[in-house]
């Protein structure tokens, strides 16, 4: 059995522990409501965006276009939105797994990293890193998303890779956030959900390429910017139940060890007062 010394002392690191885990549970609170705003805000939009350019594709006929046919290369570019800092629960682990799990082979696929923990993880796991931009994280702006979105469609311009993927975390709510895996290019629409439209065909000023050229980019750079706040949004959310958890846990083993320290002093002052009164029937 521990000594009161050994329990006073575990107990004193547990409470310890439990101020920091409170304070992070506040402060992941506070960020989680500023967060749940702007993806609340934000989100009616990238849903129109997506909505609208299917649709538009959908009534555009047989277009020819690389955003739409794929490129000729085999690699596949996957953007991992995850955190800078871990104590998330499985923020980062789900994120990880989802691209592990998936069908897409290692041996051809670029990762690029918007998190170190996505980073870290997949770098161990043998994935090939091409880019490193943990720092949007800290801030994400649409700027942030633009200036990724141009590096990655330019070298799908390039032929350097042939399909480009999302991996995020999309935001329900305070506490339902699910991993998703999004194919970006070649657009697919073939899921699609489109009404009946009575064979009207859309119409392109000045010419399909162009217009394709100018609207693909702005959607891509819209779902990028979406995943961004989401995740922000369901890093703050994760954080916040993984905090509450581990303090009500504190709050358990230190009702346990008070109970055990208890026990242990009672158990000190009986064995005194045997040794006392045993000592006093030896003089008597």
């Amino acid at each position: 059995m521990a000594s009161m010394r050994d329990i006073k002392r575990r107990k004193g690191s547990i409470q310890s522990t439990q101020q920091i885990t409170k304070a992070m549970k506040l402060v992941s609170t506070v960020k989680l409501q500023k967060a749940k705003t702007r993806a609340e805000e934000t989100n009616a939009y990238f849903n129109y965006m997506y909505q609208t350019v299917h649709s538009m594709l959908t009534r555009s006929g047989n277009i020819s276009h690389p955003y739409l046919s794929g490129g000729e290369s085999k690699r596949k570019a996957v953007v991992v939105i995850t955190s800078n800092r871990g104590l998330a629960g499985g923020y980062n682990s789900n994120i990880v797994k989802l691209v592990t799990g998936s069908s897409l082979p290692k041996e051809d696929v670029d990762i690029y990293a918007i998190g170190r923990k996505g980073l870290e993880g997949l770098e161990h796991r043998g994935y090939k890193i091409k880019m490193d931009a943990s720092e949007v994280m800290e801030a994400p702006t649409y700027k942030d998303a633009k200036a990724i979105c141009d590096q990655i469609l330019e070298a799908y311009a390039m032929g350097e890779i042939g399909e480009i993927y999302l991996a995020y975390t999309h935001f329900k709510n305070t506490v339902v956030h699910e991993p998703r895996l999004m194919k970006l290019l070649p657009v697919d629409i073939s899921d699609t959900e489109e009404p009946e439209h009575n064979g009207v065909i859309m119409n392109y000023e000045p010419t399909e390429e162009e217009a394709l050229d100018m609207i693909i980019p702005k959607y891509i750079t819209s779902l990028f910017y979406g995943a961004l706040v989401e995740a922000v949004a369901s890093e703050n959310g994760a954080r916040m139940q993984a905090m509450d958890s581990a303090t009500s846990n504190a709050d358990e083993m230190i009702s346990d060890l008070t109970l055990k320290y208890n026990r242990a002093r009672q158990g000190s002052i009986t064995q005194e007062l045997t040794e006392i009164i045993a000592g006093a029937n030896a003089i008597s």
